[in-house]
């Protein structure tokens, strides 16, 4: 969990006051907002939360379910700038978790370049 100790740096990045690093993916996800079922990106992933790209625009403080196939987390929103939403998860991702995303990444821009190039099966 992050410190609430002041920092030296008041305006650090946000790179710099993360508590996890954050890992690049490219999948397709879902955010749940209540009972409604929003289409969003899933460009990066950490133990502790997510960036997410998508149409709608949430307030910080919403409270949304990540849902990514595989993966399902209760989150709230922390910030939205754009189309891009930063979220924060109830509990923390285990290594397991983060790995397997990763992995499910890699494999779809391979599969998706294969298509491309036309050597991929229906």
């Amino acid at each position: 969990m992050a410190s609430l100790a002041p920092s030296s740096e008041p305006f650090a990045a946000p790179e710099e006051r993360r508590s996890h690093p954050r890992v690049e993916v490219a999948l397709p996800a879902f955010i749940h907002v209540g009972e409604e079922r929003h289409p969003v990106q899933l460009l990066d992933l950490s133990h502790g939360g997510a960036k997410l790209r998508g149409a709608r625009v949430f307030p910080s403080g919403t409270k949304v379910k990540l849902d990514c196939g595989t993966l399902g987390r209760a989150a709230v929103v922390r910030w939205q700038t754009g189309e891009c939403m930063g979220i924060c998860f109830d509990g923390e991702l285990s290594e397991r978790e983060v790995s397997v995303q990763v992995q499910r990444s890699k494999a779809l821009a391979a599969w998706m370049k294969a298509r491309e190039c036309g050597t991929a099966k229906a």
